[in-house]
């Protein structure tokens, strides 16, 4: 494939790895739990990959050995595009519903209202991304060196086996676990019912005092284990939702209500909680779009230059990103041990202030990633491969130090948001939708994955017929292209992007019961 249609192949399927997790969260929330789900995502996920297994080791179409882009390549195709298509996706509904529920279970491992326990709490989010990166690292070198010698069905096959082991060794935590009880109705429903609810009642007046609101008593008999929420005074529209008829000389409050006509104050709180976070989802979106640039782009960069480590050790292009994993590893633990206690004990930094960090941050990885652009290109104009199809011999450049640069700087954004982004959801939703508000990092991650497909089209269908190669993105030959101008328009868009998100954190109101509440305040 082109480059540009081998990415969005790329962030097409990482997308719908993501997506599929809200389903998934769903499920965890309502009908299995979050254990279960794990369990089952796991054993799903193991078959994927060992699906992949068996189609690696079958016999390979003919490979097109002309890198011409108006020729017609050889694809997959038959029994063989089956096994890959099933297996993929089976491994991608598996990922997706591992992301939804391994994150809230072991959350709920810790009481949040323990101040104790809440900071162990955050220090989980650290460590539960830097296994994430001691996986990558691991498999980026000792798998990618296995598939490079020893075949690709080996490398599928090494991690199949890993992946049976881990749902071993996590099956067998069950009677240590706290287990989040199901609720029983959907919190999603309920949320939704609030919405009706208060359209129906919307020319309904709202009563002087909120205490005159419609909520259960908060009494043994009435609900042991009801979640009640404080009213607060925004999204006021809602509270139509809670608003109880009433008669002459009688107090109609109904014994049953019809929960499509009337909510408790409870569960109006909780839909605006869900309402409140809307605004913070939608600014991480085109982090995810930056990101994806250093996960296909920027991969394509460094094919194109020396990736030799030393004399005897050449990395291969598929292991370039463990450039950003290994700083990950590094500042992690340094992240969690210094920085984090620091910022508590002087400035009391929230999840919000950390996931502004990382927006800034990632446009300046951008237009730090423009610049190193344009000295490669450079580099490949004195080489005299600008036009080169096929690119026989990489660039007289080394291909570290120019992508440590974007690499490392993202990576510290990476670490900001996405800890700041998992703390804040979970901390912030109602007790019913821990699962589904975490799948907020993984559906902004998603339509971020999308929203690249849609932006490296738009760019090279705009640039078309004013570029050599039919596109600013376009072709095989990557040193003809204009990267640099493309990361440099999503700097801008991330600024504009943060300046969004900066008018949008300092409106949320965090919930009273919050521990970031008193800190912002």
């Amino acid at each position: 494939m082109e480059i540009a249609e081998a990415a969005n192949q790329l962030t097409n399927y990482m997308g719908t790895a993501y997506i599929l997790s809200n389903l998934a969260a769903l499920l965890a929330d309502t009908y299995i739990g979050r254990f279960k789900t794990v369990v089952f995502a796991g054993s799903l996920e193991f078959l994927g990959l060992a699906l992949l297994a068996l189609q690696a080791h079958h016999p390979k179409p003919p490979v097109c050995k002309i890198f011409d882009p108006a020729s017609r390549r050889e694809k997959i195709d038959g029994a063989n595009a089956a096994l890959l298509f099933v297996g993929l996706y089976m491994l991608a509904a598996g990922s997706a519903s591992v992301k939804a529920a391994l994150p809230s279970h072991g959350a709920d491992q810790f009481d949040e209202k323990d101040p104790k326990e809440a900071r162990q709490m955050s220090s989980f989010f650290n460590g539960l991304l830097l296994a994430v990166c001691v996986g990558g690292a691991i498999s980026l070198t000792l798998i990618m060196w296995i598939q490079g010698n020893k075949g690709w069905d080996w490398g599928f096959g090494i991690s199949s086996i890993s992946l049976f082991l881990a749902v071993i060794v996590f099956a067998s935590g069950l009677s240590i676990y706290r287990i989040q009880v199901i609720q029983g109705n959907s919190p999603i429903t309920e949320i939704i019912q609030v919405h009706v609810a208060a359209i129906r009642n919307r020319n309904l007046h709202l009563p002087e005092d909120p205490a005159d609101l419609y909520e259960i008593e908060n009494d043994k008999e009435a609900a042991v284990e009801a979640e009640f929420l404080p009213h607060r005074d925004i999204f006021r529209f809602l509270d139509k939702a809670a608003v109880q008829p009433t008669s002459t000389g009688q107090d109609s409050r109904p014994e049953a209500p019809n929960p499509w006509k009337l909510c408790r104050v409870t569960q109006v709180e909780n839909a605006k909680v869900i309402l409140g976070m809307i605004p913070i989802f939608c600014c991480t979106i085109i982090m995810t779009l930056c990101l994806a640039q250093l996960q296909t782009f920027s991969i394509q960069q460094g094919r194109t230059m020396d990736t030799s480590f030393t004399k005897s050790l050449n990395i291969p292009p598929a292991s370039l990103p463990i450039i950003p994993v290994v700083f990950m590893i590094v500042i992690i633990p340094a992240y969690d041990r210094i920085f984090v206690p620091f910022a508590l004990k002087t400035t009391g930094i929230t999840h919000l202030q950390r996931i502004g960090v990382g927006l800034i941050l990632s446009s300046i990885s951008m237009a730090v990633a423009g610049i190193m652009e344009v000295k490669r290109k450079d580099v490949a104009r004195d080489s005299n491969m600008l036009d080169a199809i096929p690119v026989k011999e990489p660039l007289p450049i080394s291909t570290f130090w120019p992508l440590s640069f974007q690499f490392f700087i993202f990576g510290i954004a990476d670490l900001f948001t996405y800890v700041g982004l998992l703390e804040f959801f979970y901390s912030e939703a109602p007790k019913g939708v821990k699962s589904i508000s975490t799948c907020f990092l993984w559906s902004s991650m998603a339509l971020g994955y999308f929203l690249s497909t849609i932006v490296v089209n738009i760019v090279n269908s705009e640039a078309k017929d004013i570029t050599r190669s039919g596109g600013q993105l376009a072709g095989d030959n990557i040193n003809g292209n204009h990267l640099n101008l493309f990361y440099w328009l999503l700097s801008i868009l991330s600024l504009i992007n943060f300046s969004s998100y900066l008018v949008v954190a300092k409106r949320y109101k965090y919930r009273l019961d919050s521990p970031m509440h008193a800190v912002s305040n």
